[in-house]
Order: structure tokens, then C-alpha cells, then sequence
């Protein structure tokens, strides 16, 4: 067996005990040996989660498609509901990744839940899938902060007309700089984690006062309760306000829709059963909350929405800035706070990223298994599979140029690929009667059914709706591809399968009987501490 990591490094207060039994779990149970150091406690493991997530600045990067359909009121109450849908998908994953604490994540869950009969393909096709989605998910972010970066630029230059491959130096150099990050900075990760938490919550505060003081200062005012409550504004062409309010949830669905990110660093933090589960859900609390009083305190700023539309710099909150502060010099300063908020945000899902094409590596399911399975001796990280998650970041990024409409389509496409994903490990969870895993810490006992249900119900009818037009009449420019990429991606993983998966691909283990044994070991050490407490008591 695999010696377990020196308790001492990164994490002074883990003990040598709780290392042992969580590099003794991943080898008897998941058939893996300890590779990774577990360097996170659980607030820089949550740190994690905030950081990849940052509801509050994903939703002001991305608002322009949520404006469109339904403006404000939309945006708000749609928030709400994919919130409380996101909550029960969280909920799901965290039962899940509270019995099998892999790093491979849904694409280990979904080989067990599925089954010893169909469990290979499945977890073939979740784990690929997800991989797809955190791909485009590390493109997305590269773009919002590249938007960002040249926003700043022509606001200070308003006669610089914008141009795509402005946005693609930026999108480049934000990509390979958080790449390097994490590469050479795995180490500090966790310390990294906890400064950028502050920093995203410093940057909200920050951006909730101003927005709340600047509009009602020189003859300047705050937009009306109607305005920001209850005026419905379809300027998406649908004509019909159910299915216009439904496409604006992809703002919503982006901003709060990561709660498998810190799975994937299950190997790397003391008692994953435990600690994990406790920062999924302490993610998307967090998210809803953080974003919804951003929201609130930016539609209050909007003046001229028509304006706000038709922004020059392709990035409409900098235009809402423009008009809460009234000055250049004030839309720059809360965009910049926006930009070095979401900048950790890159970090952390590069970090993701990386580990989760390192554990397809580690189980012979990705190309060059033998080369990106490596941990680098001197970092102790899955480099190479970093370096390859931003190659490929890389290439997408030179879509930019060609395309901006073909890029926003992979950056919704990632929403859609990421819940495929979790719905491939609950939906055979239900399947096969939630008999197939032993529960963990976090179970959900009797609550599971309806909460399984109810989360594969909203993605699959999610799914279909992120695939429809956002704009009628439909043209080659405004058309959404995203249902082109799932599907081109699908065909091309299915391809994969034939060539790789067929054949020789085993899949990640779970036994059973282990984890039964242990659950039972640790029962018993449980009541054997509460006899002696009683007694001494």
C-alpha cells in the first residue's frame, strides 16, 4: 500500500490517523493508491467551491442573454428557482461523493450507480462529458475576464472600435497565467483559495455599496420598483413570456451551476465523506446569496436599459457602472473589482480541470493515459493534465476570433454538458434503487427519491430548453449551436469509446464489501467511544 502523506504538510492540525484511514479508503474501496498530498482543510476546500462558482461575478460577466429575455424581474426570480432545483442536484452529488470520495467525481459515481452491467459505458460517457463541460467552462471564464480586461480599455478609449481578437490576447494571457499558477503554485493552493474568497467578498461589498450610493448622488436615480420587480421585457422576439423567461435561466444555471468542483479534489483533503458534502451545500448557499444582492443592487442602477443593450464594448455591466457611477473613471474602478474577483475563478477551475482529466488518465480512458496519468515529483500536482486542459482552453480560444456567436454557443453548451453529466450518475442511482453504493455520512435516506427525481426531471427539461433559439427570428449569426456541440461532442466521445473503451477500459473500482466493512469498523469504534464516555460519565 501506498505510504499516506506526512500529516505535517499544508494542514498542521490533520493527524496521522485520519491521513491513514482516508489513503487506506481510497485503496480497499476505490482500488487506487494515495497519490495526491491532502494539503486541504475544509475552508479552503469551500474556499474552492465559493472561488469556482463566484455566483455574484459570473452573473454580472454573462447578464446580457438573461437582460434579453425577460430583463430584470426575470433575472431575479429566475435565480431563485434554478437555485432551489441547483440545491437538490447538490444534495444528490453530495450523498454521492460522501460514499465514493473520488477524484474522479460523477464519472466514478456514475460507473457504480450504473451497475456492473452497463457501468463501464456510462461512466465512459459521464466522465468525458463533464470533462467536455469544465473545458468549456475554463473557456467561458477566460472570456468573461478577457471581456473584462478590454471593456476597461475602451472605456478609458472610447474611440477604439472593439474587435474579437482584442478580447482573444487578453482571453490567452489569462488562460496560460492562471495555468501557471496552478501548476507551480499547487503547494498554496489552499492558501490561495482562502485569499481569493476574501477578495471575491471584499469585491462585493465593495460593488453593493457603490451601486447602492452612486446612482442617487448628482441628479442621478435609482431604477423604479416596477422596474426591477415586476416589469417583464421580452426583447427576444419569442412572443411568449413562459418560454422567454425559461431561456433566461442560463444566467442563473452558469452562475450557480458547479456544485461537482470540489469533488474532484476528494483525494486531496482529510475525511472527503465528510467534509466535501459540507461544502457543496455550503457553495450554493453562498452562490444564491452572494448573487442575488448583486443583482438587486445592480438593476437598481439601470437608468437606460436601451443603452445598457447596445453597449459598445460587448460587455453590458460596464455600461450599468457607466450609469450608477457617472463617470468613466467609477465604471472602470467596479470593473476592475469585478476582474480581480473573478480572476481566482480561473484558477480554481483549471485546478478542476486538470484533476479531473488526470483521474481518466489514471484509469486508461483519455489519449496519452500513460504520459498525463503522471504527478509531478516537484509539485506534487497532476501538471501535465493541467497543461493540457489549457492547450485545449487554447484552441477554443482561437474560435473567438472566427466566431464570437459559434463561442457563446460552447460557453452554453458547458451548462448543458456539465448537468448531462449529473443526471448520467443520479439517474442510474434511481435505476438500479439506490442499493448499489454504501451511504456515507451524507444520506439522504428517504428524502432521496424525490430529491433524485425532481433533479434529473429539471435537467432533462433544461437540457432541451439551453438548446433552443435565445433571439427570433433565427439567423446564422444568432442561432444557438449548443444542441451541434452536445451532440458533435457526444459523436466524438461515442468514436472514443469504439477506438479505447470497448476493448481495454476497465473503469474505476468501488467494493463493496470493503466499504461495508469500514462503515461497520467505524460503527463499532462509535460505540465503543460512546460505552466508555457513558461510563466515565
Amino acid at each position: 500500500m501506498a505510504a499516506p502523506p506526512s500529516p505535517g504538510y499544508g494542514q498542521a492540525d490533520n493527524t496521522s490517523s485520519s491521513l491513514d484511514a482516508d489513503a487506506i479508503k481510497v485503496e480497499t474501496v476505490l482500488g487506487h493508491k494515495q497519490e495526491l498530498r491532502r494539503n486541504f482543510g475544509l475552508f479552503s476546500l469551500a474556499g474552492l467551491g465559493f472561488v469556482v462558482a463566484n455566483a455574484w461575478a459570473a452573473t454580472g460577466g454573462t447578464i446580457v442573454v438573461a437582460i434579453f429575455n425577460g430583463g430584470p424581474m426575470a433575472v431575479l426570480y429566475g435565480l431563485i428557482l434554478v437555485s432551489i432545483f441547483y440545491a437538490l442536484i447538490s444534495a444528490s452529488l453530495s450523498e454521492l461523493v460522501s460514499s465514493i470520495p473520488s477524484a474522479g467525481g460523477v464519472y466514478h459515481w456514475a460507473t457504480i450507480t450504473a451497475g456492473p452491467k452497463y457501468g463501464r459505458v456510462t461512466g465512459w460517457y459521464a466522465g468525458w462529458i463533464n470533462m467536455c463541460g469544465w473545458l468549456l467552462s475554463a473557456s467561458s471564464i477566460s472570456s468573461i475576464l478577457g471581456n473584462e480586461l478590454v471593456a476597461m480599455y475602451l472605456l478609458n478609449n472610447p474611440g477604439v472600435e472593439w474587435k474579437p481578437w482584442q478580447v482573444f490576447i487578453a482571453f490567452q494571457t489569462m488562460n496560460w497565467l492562471c495555468c501557471a499558477l496552478v501548476i507551480f503554485g499547487n503547494r498554496y493552493l489552499p492558501l490561495i483559495n482562502k485569499i481569493a474568497l476574501w477578495i471575491s467578498l471584499a469585491g462585493l461589498a465593495i460593488s453593493i455599496l457603490v451601486l447602492a450610493i452612486m446612482p442617487g448622488q448628482n441628479g442621478r436615480k435609482h431604477a423604479t420598483d416596477a422596474f426591477v420587480w415586476t416589469t417583464f421585457t421580452d426583447m427576444s422576439g419569442w412572443n411568449n413570456d413562459g418560454i422567454c423567461f425559461l431561456l433566461g435561466l442560463i444566467n442563473a444555471a452558469f452562475a450557480v451551476g458547479t456544485p461537482d468542483c470540489q469533488s474532484h479534489l476528494s483525494e486531496e483533503i482529510v475525511e472527503p465523506e465528510k467534509n466535501v458534502p459540507k461544502g457543496i451545500m455550503l457553495q450554493i448557499g453562498s452562490s444564491f446569496i452572494t448573487a442575488f444582492a448583486y443583482l438587486i443592487a445592480l438593476f437598481y442602477s439601470i437608468n437606460d436599459i436601451n443603452a445598457v443593450l447596445a453597449s459598445p464594448s460587448k460587455f453590458p455591466t460596464a455600461e450599468i457602472y457607466l450609469q450608477a457611477t457617472g463617470s468613466t473613471r467609477g465604471a472602470i474602478g467596479l470593473t476592475a473589482v469585478l476582474f480581480l474577483s473573478t480572476f481566482p475563478t480561473l484558477i480554481g477551475t483549471l485546478t478542476t480541470g486538470g484533476r479531473t482529466y488526470w483521474a481518466l488518465a489514471r484509469d486508461d480512458a483519455a489519449p496519452g493515459s500513460g504520459f498525463f496519468r503522471k504527478i509531478s515529483p516537484t509539485f506534487g500536482s497532476p501538471l501535465r493534465a493541467t497543461v493540457a486542459v489549457s492547450t485545449v482552453t487554447t484552441c477554443l480560444g482561437i474560435i473567438y476570433v472566427g466566431s464570437t456567436t459559434a463561442f457563446n454557443a460552447l460557453v452554453t453548451s458547458y451548462v448543458v454538458l456539465s448537468t448531462l453529466s449529473y443526471a448520467a450518475a443520479i439517474l442510474p442511482h434511481i435505476l438500479t434503487g439506490r442499493k448499489t453504493i454504501v451511504p456515507g455520512p451524507f444520506y439522504l435516506g428517504k428524502w432521496g427519491w424525490p430529491i433524485n427525481i425532481a433533479s434529473v426531471v429539471y435537467i432533462g427539461v433544461t437540457c432541451v430548453l439551453f438548446c433552443f433559439p435565445f433571439v427570433k427570428p433565427t439567423t446564422a449569426q444568432n442561432m444557438n449551436y449548443t444542441s451541434v456541440i452536445t451532440g458533435g461532442l457526444i459523436i466524438f466521445i461515442t468514436i472514443w469509446w469504439f477506438i479505447r473503451g470497448k476493448g481495454r477500459y476497465q473503469g474505476p473500482k468501488y467494493f463493496k464489501e470493503a466499504a461495508e466493512a469500514l462503515t461497520q469498523e467505524g460503527l463499532t469504534r462509535a460505540e465503543k467511544v460512546a460505552s466508555i464516555s457513558s461510563q466515565e460519565g
